[in-house]
């Protein structure tokens, strides 16, 4: 079982969907954990798009990473800079580190059409890269939805 880390900047949404996303392609095969170097609370807008593809995150909490400090990572995942760049150390040696800047839906403004397009946007490209990366790293066989 491997122990998977996704750390953003506040936890509140690019973290949270990719935790749900890496919930649902690993199954039982991974132990899924996000947090942040700080908590700003699950985002409602990334509660809402998931639901739109059928995965209940409305549970989740916004946790801040020194919580997960005894849990040994087999990979932590930065889903934006700011994270991976303030991060502090996390003492998981055998964590394979791995980073993409996924585009914070959170920072559009306008209509409620650009904005959800925004969160929309940056689902689908949270969900490609999780299901690249469970198949890659954590099973050979992953739902294909």
């Amino acid at each position: 079982m491997k122990n998977i880390l996704v750390l953003c900047t506040g936890n509140s949404c690019r973290s949270q969907i990719a935790h749900g996303y890496l919930n649902h392609f690993a199954r039982s095969k991974a132990n899924v954990y996000s947090a942040g170097i700080e908590t700003h609370g699950v985002n409602p807008k990334a509660i809402a798009i998931m639901q739109e593809d059928g995965i209940d995150i409305s549970q989740h909490t916004s946790n801040h990473v020194d919580e997960y400090l005894g849990v040994d990572f087999d990979y932590i995942i930065t889903v934006c800079d700011h994270a991976k760049e303030n991060c502090p150390y996390i003492p998981s040696e055998k964590a394979v580190r791995l980073h993409h800047d996924f585009t914070d839906p959170s920072k559009v403004s306008g209509s409620d059409e650009r904005i959800h397009d925004a969160f929309e946007s940056a689902r689908d490209e949270i969900k490609a890269y999780c299901k690249n990366f469970v198949n890659a790293h954590v099973a050979a066989s992953t739902p294909t939805k």
